[in-house]
């Protein structure tokens, strides 16, 4: 039997095995979050840098459960509502751990938690001029993810829904509009709730998913996060693999011709 093979997730040049990026927030422990990720098979984890210690040896270190020369550590903003919060939280990451592929997230409220699409780009244009290589959280809007594509972006990550909602992709649409006009890598970023969100994701022809609130509430978080594993992959060859047209009649699946 012939062997299929996935092509590996590009960012900024480096390979991922993985199509599946996981938060390290929301569990009960690190012990925990630790073992997700092992469930996950995500090479990469995002790293809330204002909440989560990673330079303070006198408190728990998350380096102490998950080894950053064997998984990619990917900082973000998460908490940030202005770009010179998430500027400086940035900045604060390249020194601490001399990190440059960062995941840019500027909110606009404390209750929806959108993206502020301003600051966003803004944020962007600066940061990639700092030599940063900016995986960017953002709105299903097409006009808006290609602005932060010229503005230097190396990931388009828009949301499927409110962080945290579980409510999964709502505006199938717009992210097949971004599929089209983008090279970049195209990551959906909050809202997925279950699974099979994350294999809708990837047959829409999403290069991965972000996945959080979904692995670390869920009433088993191991078992979900082989869940996700399963359907990232699942997704990714559905999507390679070319699904039928959709036709509005019936076609019969046996022969029609030479029946006895």
């Amino acid at each position: 039997m012939a062997k299929l093979t996935l092509n590996k997730l590009i960012i900024a040049n480096k390979k991922f095995n993985s199509r599946l990026i996981v938060g390290t927030g929301k569990y009960r422990n690190m012990n925990e979050c630790a073992k997700a990720l092992e469930y996950s098979g995500a090479e990469i984890v995002t790293v809330a840098v204002r909440r989560v210690n990673i330079s303070d040896k006198k408190k728990p270190l998350l380096m102490d459960y998950i080894d950053p020369k064997k998984i990619t550590y990917l900082p973000n903003t998460a908490g940030c509502f202005n770009s010179k919060e998430a500027l400086r939280t940035l900045r604060l990451a390249r020194e601490i751990g001399g990190w440059k592929l960062v995941k840019l997230e500027v909110l606009g409220d404390k209750k929806n938690l959108f993206p502020e699409m301003i600051e966003t780009l803004k944020s962007t244009e600066i940061l990639t001029k700092e030599g940063f290589k900016v995986m960017v959280y953002c709105n299903d809007d097409p006009l808006m993810a290609k602005r932060l594509e010229n503005a230097g972006a190396s990931a388009i990550m828009p949301l499927a829904a409110p962080i945290g909602s579980g409510l999964g992709i709502l505006n199938k649409v717009n992210i097949k509009i971004i599929r089209k006009q983008t090279k970049l890598p195209l990551i959906i970023d909050a809202g997925l709730g279950q699974a099979s969100d994350a294999a809708i994701a990837m047959e829409l022809g999403c290069d991965g998913v972000l996945v959080n609130t979904a692995i670390a509430k869920a009433k088993k978080p191991f078992k979900m996060a082989l869940a996700f594993k399963n359907a990232v992959i699942a997704g990714r060859q559905s999507y390679m693999a070319g699904r039928i047209k959709k036709i509005i009649i019936g076609s019969p699946s046996s022969p029609s011709k030479g029946i006895i």
